[in-house]
């Protein structure tokens, strides 16, 4: 899996709680996360960086280019108070990069009941 994908995961599982109102990423890992829903979250994260790699190669901050941005996806295409147009990324690609996030639709993740595995709603 790339660094991409694995920043999205993590603030996935950060940013999402369970029933009880814990995040995800205190009981759950990648590895919790079933296989169908594993694959679509391969393919948005793939597309994205395919269709916006010169936007994301504009990063210039601590983290890599494609830890920051797999992890701004998430966020963004979310609807959460952070991401792509917080003022971390410049401006011109930050704005870009928030348009092509939300093109994609909200993915909200859920723990199945029955077998304790991470689904998407």
């Amino acid at each position: 899996m790339d660094d991409f994908t694995k920043a999205y995961i993590q603030a996935a599982l950060w940013s999402t709680n369970d029933d009880e109102g814990d995040p995800l990423e205190n009981n759950y890992s990648a590895d919790d996360i079933d296989s169908l829903t594993l694959s679509r979250i391969k393919d948005d994260c793939k597309r994205f960086q395919e269709e916006n790699a010169d936007d994301i190669a504009e990063w210039e901050g601590d983290r890599t280019p494609e830890e920051a941005a797999g992890h701004d996806f998430w966020l963004t295409r979310n609807g959460h108070g952070t991401g792509f147009w917080d003022g971390d990324w410049p401006e011109d690609a930050g704005d870009q990069l928030t348009v092509a996030s939300e093109a994609f639709s909200s993915f909200d993740l859920y723990v199945g009941h029955d077998d304790g595995r991470i689904y998407v709603c």
